[in-house]
């Protein structure tokens, strides 16, 4: 089932968005996704990609975000968190992230998302219509926090 419901014995990576809300305690995400972000902290671990601080660094800079403070002193922070994983770009993801199957978001941050969930055998938890679609070609799981 590539739109996973139940999260509690799967490895996740957050998208970007996803990251930002999980860390600044937005409430627009579900309780039942933060009790299984708990238990996944805790067991499997949470990975972030480096592209996700990229993403972050940029919509700082277009300010289309605004963090209470630095950006670099947030990123550190962030990753800080005990169990999340800063999962790199190895050339395996990247060269993947130019070959996914089906159509696929065009964006090139969501493109080394899907290639990196895939590699990492990881759901992917998005809001991204286009990746929630994307996840139903059974090439990676999903998971919509909302």
């Amino acid at each position: 089932m590539p739109i996973v419901k139940n999260l509690k014995h799967h490895k996740i990576i957050l998208d970007t968005h996803i990251w930002l809300w999980v860390i600044t305690g937005d409430s627009k995400i579900k309780a039942s996704f933060r009790k299984a972000l708990d238990f996944a902290l805790q067991s499997n671990g949470v990975l972030v990609s480096p592209i996700s601080i990229w993403e972050v660094g940029m919509l700082v800079e277009k300010k289309r975000i605004s963090l209470d403070m630095d950006c670099q002193d947030w990123v550190e922070q962030a990753l800080d968190v005990p169990g999340i994983k800063l999962v790199p770009i190895s050339p395996r993801i990247a060269i993947q992230s130019s070959r996914l199957p089906g159509t696929v978001h065009g964006d090139p941050a969501d493109r080394l998302l899907v290639a990196t969930a895939h590699q990492e055998n990881a759901v992917l938890v998005t809001c991204d219509e286009k990746l929630l679609t994307y996840g139903q070609d059974r090439f990676i799981n999903v998971h919509d926090p909302m």
